[in-house]
């Protein structure tokens, strides 16, 4: 099968779209199928074989982050030649409703088209005036996918129609064998934290977890906290204030890195304030077999069970962070039970499965090219991962 996939989002700046984009092109090529990626990308970005880059991308604020895309002229001469150069069998949009690559790549194509949303949001003035444009050309698509259920319902919300839920992937064993590193290791009287995030983008909770850490370090002093991500890291020193000195930030760290993390730390902290349609860093760090302790988005909640596979506090809540993480850390026979039970749970975000759920919407796009509410195949899909 000949693949063609659109990421909106450029590969400058990692994120979870790309991410997804990247593993799904991989698992698909690993089973034997030909597949084209095109994103946005800076000409010095190095970019995997399979990915033809569009350019390099602008900046645009959006639900609470900045998202790099790549939109105009310039940008549907190139979406034209590489859907008249690739011939493919199926096109796969993420977030087609954006002004980017896969809204454009949406105008111009024809055939079997596959669409998935990954946002989650309440309500979105962007989505409300950028509809009426996209209507009729999303009525070309055939099969519509989401993330996670909160993504399916801002679909739905906003858009109207229905998809079927297929979450993110992750490549488990990838975390679960990774080598711990000894210097990222924690003792019984030295535990380590993990958080990864990007510092200056409010919903990922940094300053959540600095307003925690005086809390933290009373009931545990030896604690230190492991954090890798982008930004102004003397900005985010300055916020952990005289407790900077428990606090090691890595900066970006490559995906080998990330994984040896987190099989590496005690606990894996989420804070995040909002935002999260997924949280597929909770399920990277349940494959590592990490303990995870994340704010109790709707979005979280469903990824953990409601605390059946890790620990829930009040979003902002820095006392009842503290409060969870130290409760984990003093309790090693409930960590135990709750990673144990969490890498079972993940398997299910396993690319092996989520590869072949994906390639079903594709080839019953292709058979009828009918859309979700109508075709029962999908609709028995749905209902399947509705009960998992």
């Amino acid at each position: 099968m000949r693949v063609g996939i659109v990421c909106p989002y450029s590969l400058d700046q990692p994120g979870g779209v790309q991410f997804h984009v990247r593993d799904l092109a991989e698992a698909l090529i690993a089973r034997g199928h030909e597949v084209s990626v095109l994103a946005p990308a800076d000409d010095d970005t190095p970019v995997p074989a399979y990915v033809t880059s569009a350019g390099g991308a602008v900046p645009v604020p959006y639900n609470g982050s900045v998202a790099r895309v790549a939109f105009g002229p310039v940008a549907a001469a190139r979406v034209r030649r590489w859907l008249g150069e690739g011939r493919f069998d199926v096109l796969h949009l993420h977030e087609p409703i954006g002004p980017s690559l896969s809204l454009l790549a949406l105008w111009a194509a024809t055939g079997p088209i596959v669409a998935t949303w990954h946002m989650a949001i309440v309500r979105s003035r962007a989505y409300q005036a950028a509809y009426p444009l996209v209507r009729p050309s999303l009525e070309k698509v055939s099969a519509r996918i989401a993330v996670s259920e909160d993504a399916r319902r801002t679909l739905v919300q906003h858009v109207g129609g229905d998809a079927v839920v297929i979450p993110n992937g992750v490549f488990v064993d990838r975390f679960a064998t990774a080598a711990p590193r000894p210097e990222w290791q924690g003792t019984p009287q030295a535990p380590t934290l993990a958080f990864l995030g990007r510092l200056d983008e409010p919903r990922k909770g940094f300053e959540v977890l600095a307003a925690a850490l005086p809390r933290l370090r009373e009931r545990v002093p030896g604690v230190r906290v492991l954090v890798a991500g982008r930004g102004d890291v003397d900005a985010a020193r300055r916020r952990c204030g005289p407790h900077a000195e428990a606090v090691t930030f890595l900066g970006a760290v490559s995906e080998s890195d990330k994984a040896s993390l987190l099989r590496s730390v005690d606990a894996y902290v989420a804070p995040h304030t909002g935002g999260e349609s997924f949280g597929i860093v909770l399920v990277e760090a349940m494959s590592a077999g990490t303990c995870v302790v994340a704010s109790d988005l709707g979005a979280f909640r469903r990824v953990l069970d409601d605390g059946r596979f890790g620990v829930h506090f009040p979003v902002g809540d820095a006392d009842a962070l503290a409060d969870a993480v130290t409760d984990v850390l003093g309790d090693p026979d409930r960590r135990r039970a709750l990673t144990a039970a969490a890498q079972v749970a993940v398997r299910r975000y396993d690319w092996s499965r989520v590869t072949a759920e994906i390639l079903t919407v594709y080839e019953m796009a292709m058979a009828g090219d009918v859309g979700v509410r109508e075709d029962p195949g999908i609709r028995a899909l749905l209902a399947r991962w509705r009960s998992t």
